[in-house]
């Protein structure tokens, strides 16, 4: 176990926080930390001009855009030059798929599971229409897990991808990731790994998983509404560029990056590094530590304090007859993204209403994972209900949560 969370000074790093209504939605979009908001208005304020001049301010915005570029690299272990940017995850898939797919066809496969969030499932399941074929490598209802046995069929020369999602945003079960890559890479396949739902929770690391391809949503991350999206070296250097035709095949990212990244975003992709620098120092880190043994650092302080923040709710819903909950049962195999649904057949959002009143964001619905939902026999009753909590929430939201749930149940 690591120090407990200094709770008071975390949350004095996120200006959100600072309102009565708890923040209990926040897989689908994390409070920026203050830290990433100042460099956005800095760079606005100071460097509203366009990069690649021999002035001195194009000099400076172009450093400033780099060191993003370094940080985002940093927070998943990335090396230089191996972290694409866009606007979103969603499109960040779509343009990835579109720059690997112009070779493929009919004679070609790809494997997607059904767990997935739309964007890590529609591009590719899209690739029937030029004649590739898509195999569903299929969740077990009774767990809504993947399970690596059951990719084992339907891999053979013909697969060229396999996407699948290191956690699901609607069941918060963590997958054995480092194992399907390695099944994956030996069947000669490339790997696409969605770890938008994991990413604000657990340190990323794509070397120790061997993924070619990771997808992270920036804005559930602390950070501003950008995507990132790394891709091994070699595998983007082989993709088709997607910028436009005067851009190199060797200009990696630029050439994945069509219209280039909106520059305040980028250059405010340090106050992340920034956030977990002041996090772990705070807790006794060393004043010597790089950016990336400053995220591994904050990310053991965020997962112990949110296995600790998560255990009554989960403790509550394992519980209580009256819901189910999805996704294991304790905190060690997930994250605290907790999705349920009610016992007796109510629709999702009965009780959702009530919940606003009493100034807690919870949500329903089906999250963008509308087939999982739909397999699962929830869209009829209006998806799940989710919590998504963050290390900067606090035992008293929770407690709130519960005591709401258990008098609206």
């Amino acid at each position: 176990m690591t120090a407990p969370l200094d709770l008071d000074f975390v949350r004095a790093q996120f200006p959100a926080l600072d309102q009565p209504i708890a923040l209990l939605d926040n897989a689908g979009g994390s409070a920026p930390a203050r830290q990433v908001i100042a460099r956005v208005t800095e760079h606005m304020e100071r460097r509203p001009v366009q990069l690649g001049a021999s002035y001195a301010l194009s000099r400076e915005a172009s450093a400033a855009v780099d060191a993003g570029r370094r940080a985002a690299e940093a927070l998943v272990g990335a090396r230089e030059g191996e972290v694409v940017l866009g606007q979103s995850t969603t499109t960040n898939i779509a343009m990835i798929a579109s720059a690997l797919a112009g070779g493929w066809g009919p004679g070609d496969a790809v494997v997607v599971s059904d767990l997935e969030h739309e964007s890590n499932r529609g591009p590719w399941r899209r690739l029937a229409a030029r004649g590739v074929e898509v195999r569903e490598w299929r969740m077990r209802t009774e767990t809504a897990q993947l399970h690596p046995g059951d990719l084992e069929p339907l891999l053979d020369d013909r697969v060229r991808l396999v996407a699948f999602t290191h956690c699901s945003n609607v069941v918060g079960a963590v997958h054995d990731v480092a194992r399907v890559c390695a099944r994956v890479r030996k069947a000669g396949a490339l790997s696409m790994v969605d770890g938008v739902a994991f990413a604000p929770h657990r340190l990323v690391d794509v070397d120790a998983l061997g993924c070619d391809f990771y997808a992270l949503s920036l804005y559930k991350t602390f950070g501003p509404h950008l995507g990132l999206l790394f891709g091994r070296a070699e595998v983007l250097r082989r993709a088709r560029g997607q910028n436009h035709f005067f851009i190199g095949e060797d200009e990696v990212p630029y050439k994945l990056e069509p219209g280039n990244v909106p520059y305040e975003l980028c250059a405010s992709l340090v106050g992340i590094v920034d956030y977990f620098e002041a996090l772990d120092r705070r807790h006794g880190g060393p004043a010597s530590a790089t950016a990336r043994e400053r995220v591994v650092a904050a990310y053991r302080l965020i997962a112990d304090a949110e296995a600790q923040l998560a255990a009554p709710l989960l403790r509550f819903l394992r519980d209580d007859s009256r819901v189910h909950l999805l996704g294991p049962q304790e905190g060690g195999a997930r994250v605290p993204t907790v999705a349920f649904h009610l016992a007796d057949g109510r629709p999702a959002g009965t009780i959702v209403p009530a919940l606003d009143d009493c100034g807690l964001a919870v949500r329903c619905g089906h999250f963008y994972a509308h087939r999982a939902i739909l397999r699962l026999g929830l869209l009829k009753r209006e998806g799940v209900l989710r919590a998504s909590l963050a290390h900067y929430n606090s035992s008293a939201e929770v407690e709130r949560l519960i005591e709401a749930l258990d008098e609206l149940l």
